[in-house]
């Protein structure tokens, strides 16, 4: 029991106080995946709310054992992959919206300005050039280089050989490289 993880081992005391665990630890990082994956600051928070919904209904099904060898990150991932893949394939088939109907995003009264609007400018440049790699070189790249996943972690969320991992995050690096150089 001792080298279980620890999201795992609350999840088996109590399902409500583990998955709350579950959630302050890995909301950061679920929220910047959806970020970068989706280039959009509302639709990164609507899937990470869908991801944590989706993952607490499946965990209330999971007995214990599949509870005590269950790793969250990658699990985690894996939800999210899941609902950005069906959220793309529908943006893709539906027109695009009118962006004079879009809010404005609100900015945190606590932020230093001149800080946030280079966080800002820096963040939007990476979430347009993310954009515009193909869909399997973005996730590869997000994954490893945003989260920090392992190529193995990459490879299970996937669902593609590590070689393959290797492959996109290399290619989709090049590409960004390019990218960036011609603006």
């Amino acid at each position: 029991m001792s080298s279980i993880d620890p999201v795992c081992k609350a999840l088996l005391d109590d399902l409500d106080e583990g998955f709350a665990e579950m959630y302050a630890a890995y909301r950061t990082l679920v929220f910047s995946t959806a970020l970068r994956l989706s280039g959009r600051w509302a639709c990164a928070e609507d899937l990470t709310a869908e991801a944590f919904l989706r993952a607490y209904r499946a965990l209330a099904g999971y007995d214990r054992d599949r509870l005590a060898a269950l790793q969250p990150r990658p699990w985690l991932m894996t939800v999210l992959m899941n609902l950005w893949r069906n959220w793309a394939r529908t943006k893709a088939r539906t027109p695009p919206p009118d962006l004079r109907d879009e809010p404005v995003e609100a900015v945190d009264p606590g932020q230093d300005v001149e800080a946030a609007a280079v966080r800002r400018e820096t963040g939007d440049e990476l979430a347009e050039l993310l954009r515009q790699l193909p869909e399997e070189q973005r996730a590869a790249v997000v994954l490893r280089h945003v989260v920090d996943l392992p190529v193995s972690e990459i490879a299970t969320v996937l669902k593609i050989p590590q070689g393959t991992v290797k492959s996109h995050v290399s290619r989709g690096l090049r590409r960004l490289r390019a990218m960036g150089g011609a603006q």
